[in-house]
């Protein structure tokens, strides 16, 4: 299980090591990437690319290079940019523990292989979405808003693999995210003595009324789901004060879009059936989710053959299953006839994503340059 680098010289090597530990070491929060943006901006002007696209309300930023004829096929390749904010070493910080630094980079090494070749430059059109906020699911909507798939035919993402799922070495041609949604809300009731519990309706009674009613849900057993409370935060330091408020949030997970409307929908009714019952103000302060991934057979199956091309076919491996959520398969479903998929890199990434010290082989990085690459000229092929 090796890492492939085929063609690759020391210099480009070099400048993939410098790229990832400047990304790796300045992460910046969602909504917040202005210097990423400014950094990859540069990068794709200095590789020529034909347009490079800001935005004046929000981070991100776009860079087109090849054809762009209109009789010519366009392939997206998009990156995550942002960071996430967590404990590290003591400290609250920004922390590229989801490997969007390892995405930016593997997609910054394909824009500098495709600036030397100008063959198939002149076959297809490349269009690079440095996109934002997608550790809050919100990104990749924004960059739908802006049109930036509008003339794209086919859209490919990666993302990094923990060990447990793939090993060095091995690629997957599909990423197969579940639908994931988050609910937060308030009960707003009053405070009372502890010695006069029927002057107010306890806050933690009717959280506990919320979890076991939520608990009490059952769906498809054949389709991985789970909804649960993630946060309950009630009471004070005086014991003898019954509390009126409390905040809580719901985590729920499906692997379908349509399972997890259902789920939706019944959670909503519980919060409304507990105003009813205990005659107190709940507000739902939040409200957002991610879509799960939708089949795109077009984008996998040239995937899988640049995968099997650039690893071996004992490499390739099979779809990845998970209940973990990307907002990259917005893209899709708001453009249901774009060609898509995200692409699975094993590279021993350990304790686990979001683990403030994950780390993982970053000479993985090339597998994953190698098998974009493949990608572009296959395309090519096909002109």
């Amino acid at each position: 299980m090796g890492i492939q680098t085929q063609t690759l010289n020391q210099t480009f090597m070099k400048k993939i090591y410098e790229t990832f530990q400047y990304l790796h070491q300045n992460p910046e929060l969602s909504w917040e990437e202005k210097e990423t943006t400014k950094y990859v901006a540069q990068i794709l002007k200095d590789a020529g690319c034909l347009r490079v696209t800001t935005f004046d309300d929000c981070t991100g930023v776009i860079g087109d290079i090849g054809n762009f004829s209109g009789n010519r096929p366009v392939i997206a390749i998009r990156a995550d940019m942002d960071a996430l904010f967590q404990e590290v070493h003591g400290k609250m910080q920004a922390n590229h523990s989801c490997g969007h630094d390892a995405h930016m980079t593997m997609v910054l090494g394909v824009l500098w292989s495709l600036h030397q070749n100008e063959e198939l430059k002149k076959q297809i059109g490349v269009r690079f979405i440095f996109q934002p906020a997608e550790e809050v699911g919100a990104g990749a909507l924004k960059m739908v808003e802006k049109g930036v798939v509008d003339d794209v035919d086919y859209l490919y993402g990666i993302h990094l693999r923990p060990i447990e799922e793939m090993r060095t070495g091995f690629a997957s041609p599909s990423i197969v995210h579940s639908a994931t949604r988050s609910i937060e809300f308030e009960i707003n009731g009053e405070d009372a003595h502890g010695a006069r519990p029927h002057l107010t309706h306890n806050a933690i009674e009717i959280g506990t009324y919320l979890i076991n009613t939520i608990h009490s849900l059952y769906f498809n057993p054949n389709i991985p789901h789970s909804a649960k409370v993630t946060r309950f935060i009630a009471g004070g330091k005086n014991t003898n004060i019954i509390p009126g408020k409390a905040s809580l949030a719901i985590d729920m997970r499906a692997q379908t879009n349509q399972l997890m409307d259902e789920m939706h929908k019944q959670v909503l009714q519980i919060i409304e059936h507990a105003k009813d019952i205990y005659q107190t103000d709940i507000e739902i302060t939040n409200d957002y989710g991610i879509v799960a991934a939708e089949s795109s057979e077009g984008a996998e199956e040239l995937a899988a053959k640049a995968i099997e091309t650039v690893l071996g076919e004992d490499k390739l491996a099979p779809a990845v299953i998970t209940s973990g959520g990307d907002d990259f398969h917005f893209y899709k479903v708001n453009k249901p006839q774009l060609k898509a998929t995200m692409i699975g890199l094993g590279c021993d990434l350990q304790p686990g994503l979001h683990h403030p010290y994950m780390h993982f082989e970053v000479d993985s990085l090339f597998n994953g340059i190698n098998i974009f690459n493949e990608i572009l000229l296959l395309h090519g092929e096909e002109v």
